[in-house]
């Protein structure tokens, strides 16, 4: 049986086994999760969602909500491990692109979705 984590406004879980994905567009995504779920199912997921071809460049990223420290998750974590970590409701969960191409111009020929959530990340980065 998984941990049951409070709820807070901006926390990892929207309900009970249900993680909540920020989106740089502003938008939320939920996901259901079980024991056997991993990182690299949601980072998937969100790849046929969001209809992404280059999804080597993304990964989900845990941001603490009080300070700029962000912690990038392994393909291989699984989720219920990281909701029951001590103080998980002080972190958000990000889909970001955290390995940047070696050639933008390549990213959007090959994939202007993936270009295009580079782009809407770019200046909020250099903001925080």
């Amino acid at each position: 049986k998984l941990k049951k984590c409070l709820f807070f406004g901006n926390s990892l879980l929207f309900l009970p086994n249900v993680l909540k994905v920020y989106l740089e567009n502003g938008q939320t995504k939920a996901f259901k999760f079980h024991k056997t779920t991993t990182v690299k199912d949601i980072v998937l997921t969100l790849k046929e969602k969001l209809s992404i071809r280059c999804i080597e460049h993304f990964a989900l990223v845990l941001e603490q909500q009080y300070n700029i420290t962000k912690l990038l998750l392994l393909n291989k974590v699984l989720l219920f491990q990281v909701v029951q970590k001590k103080d998980s409701h002080d972190y958000r969960c990000l889909f970001r692109v955290c390995f940047i191409p070696r050639d933008p111009v390549d990213l959007l020929q090959d994939d202007p979705v993936a270009f295009e959530y580079l782009f809407q990340q770019v200046p909020r980065f250099h903001c925080r």
